[in-house]
């Protein structure tokens, strides 16, 4: 069985104790709002940084629209949805989807949800349980079924923190059946949002992984329990049934979608990679064979490019376990070297672990674990020497995937105390990411349009943000630009540096480019996105 839930819904800890930091408010967006201290990204650059390249005549027209309808939320909604924002690198499937397509699913699968958890469960329906389908025609049970589901009415004052990762336990009996149905509604969703790549989180092989750890045990010697795995083709057993799954899902994927035929959704053209999840709160034997299950398959079934770490960093295990995992990773990166690792780390804040356990997660992801992306990396200014961390993430060019939502709902952490400033003041990649969208109740627009009330980022800014997160993406093959782009911009590079960006026409040297790499192809579609994005802008303006 393939599993999608990002998180388990039981907690191996006491309460959460009070954060008492300030308001943890759920994330509002507030058009035109600017705190204080988040000062414009744009006068953070470097002085040493080469200057920018001069706007084109459409990014002139695209900022000056910007400008003129920051007060106007309808023109801002439309503005943001339209703009290309390349592709979503930090996606949890089962959090993606929205509420109510859940809930279809539910209904359709004949499930129950308990009348006191709310929690789906198998049939029979029996006392104190109601069939899922009541929830599509019954008012209150339907919006008593989206509020546990979803941070949707979560009351604003309070921690959103245990809410938010207990709606996955809850809504987890309908998820783990349907990947590719889930996939689809999400695809299609990212797809419409004027997105170009999806990187989303599943866990292969979920009950064969558990049943192989409890086989083999735990061994501290990580080389002789990689061997244990490997002994008699265990673990290639296990990368064949993920392999298997995920043909079952795609072929699922292609029916919902309707792929193939002439009513095919947008879903359909979006190139979608997986990210293998390793549950952080489990036993180490456990979180090892999935370390490993994650890393082989991704080197042996290209729709596989990574392994993360979820699960919140909080949990007592996760704290105690940490560094013994950063250890792991380190193992088994040279065993499997072309496979990718991106981590959540700094998932953190003052009040909801002790200070010690701030110092050093970003720190031991980047420098032991070899995260090639870190997700959330909320807590950077609480670990030690943070400067010099920074300054290492940008000259490795180690991206920051940041999802203001969650980070908002989780953490309370928003506005000028999220670190989306510093990170690009060093010079860090910083790419916008959804995380849950789903269980948050956004999009992507609406971290793009939350990025650029807040911190008054410009057009050129929100551009380089899209291009980044095609850059950073795990697809194979050479990008087309060069440089950071916080600190220089994005500039042509290689075989299209002569070539108009996106045009229809490029080069012979170019299109050989665009024919070998995955990647240039993609970004190629975008640039072409953003060209025919300004020509609307410019049609506006003129109108």
């Amino acid at each position: 069985m393939i599993s999608v839930n990002r998180r388990s819904a039981r907690r191996p800890r006491g309460p959460l104790a009070p954060i008492g930091l300030g308001a943890l408010a759920v994330l509002t967006l507030l058009p035109g709002s600017l705190p204080a201290a988040a000062q414009p990204v744009a006068a953070t650059r470097s002085p040493a940084s080469a200057p920018l390249p001069a706007p084109t005549h459409g990014e002139s027209l695209a900022s000056a629209r910007l400008t003129t309808i920051r007060h106007d939320p309808a023109a801002l909604k439309a503005f943001f949805t339209a703009l290309p924002k390349g592709g979503d690198l930090h996606n949890h499937l089962s959090g993606a989807v929205s509420t109510e397509y859940l809930i279809s699913l539910a209904a359709e699968d004949g499930l129950c949800i308990d009348g006191t958890t709310l929690t789906a469960v198998q049939p029979p329906c029996g006392p104190g349980r109601r069939p899922a389908s009541d929830a599509l025609s019954d008012g209150p049970f339907r919006r008593s079924v989206l509020q546990a589901w979803s941070m949707q009415d979560f009351p604003p004052a309070q921690s959103g923190h245990d809410h938010f990762f207990d709606t996955f336990g809850k809504f987890g009996e309908v998820t783990w059946r349907h990947r590719g149905k889930l996939l689809a509604e999400v695809a299609n969703s990212v797809a419409k949002q004027s997105q170009f790549y999806l990187e989303t989180m599943v866990t292969p092989a979920s009950d064969g992984a558990r049943d192989l750890a409890a086989e083999v045990g735990w061994d501290p010697d990580l080389a002789r329990l990689h061997s244990k795995l490997l002994a008699g083709g265990k673990l290639d057993k296990l990368v064949a049934e993920a392999s298997r799954e995920t043909d079952e899902s795609d072929t699922e994927f292609r029916t919902a979608a309707q792929c193939g035929t002439p009513r095919a959704e947008a879903g359909c053209r979006l190139p979608v990679r997986w990210i293998s999840q390793v549950s952080r709160g489990s036993s180490p034997e456990r979180v090892f064979t999935q370390m490993a299950l994650g890393l082989r398959l991704a080197e042996r079934d290209k729709r596989f490019v990574a392994v993360n770490l979820v699960q919140p960093e909080d949990w007592d295990s996760s704290l105690q376990n940490y560094s013994l995992q950063m250890r792991m990773l380190d193992y088994l990166h040279r065993v499997y070297p072309k496979a990718h690792i991106t981590l959540h780390a700094g998932e953190l804040w003052p009040g909801l672990v002790k200070p010690e356990d701030l110092t050093f997660h970003i720190g031991e992801a980047v420098n032991a674990a070899h995260a090639e992306r870190i997700g959330h990396g909320v807590d950077l200014v609480h670990e030690d020497n943070w400067r010099q961390l920074a300054r290492t993430m940008a000259t490795r060019q180690i991206a920051v995937e940041v999802p203001f939502s969650s980070n908002a709902q989780i953490l309370g952490v928003k506005g000028a105390d999220h670190p989306f400033t510093t990170y690009r003041a060093y010079g860090v990649p910083v790419v916008l990411a959804t995380d849950d969208p789903g269980v948050s109740r956004i999009d992507i627009s609406h971290e793009y349009q939350y990025a650029a009330t807040t911190y008054g980022l410009g057009y050129r800014d929100l551009k380089d943000l899209a291009r980044a997160s095609l850059e950073y993406a795990f697809l194979p093959g050479a990008g087309l630009w060069q440089g950071n782009p916080t600190r220089d911009g994005y500039r042509l590079a290689g075989p299209c540096r002569h070539d108009r960006p996106g045009t229809d026409n490029p080069r012979q040297q170019c299109r050989r480019l665009l024919d070998a790499s995955a990647k240039a192809r993609v970004q190629w579609r975008q640039e072409a996105a953003f060209a025919a994005f300004e020509r609307r802008i410019a049609t506006i303006t003129a109108g």
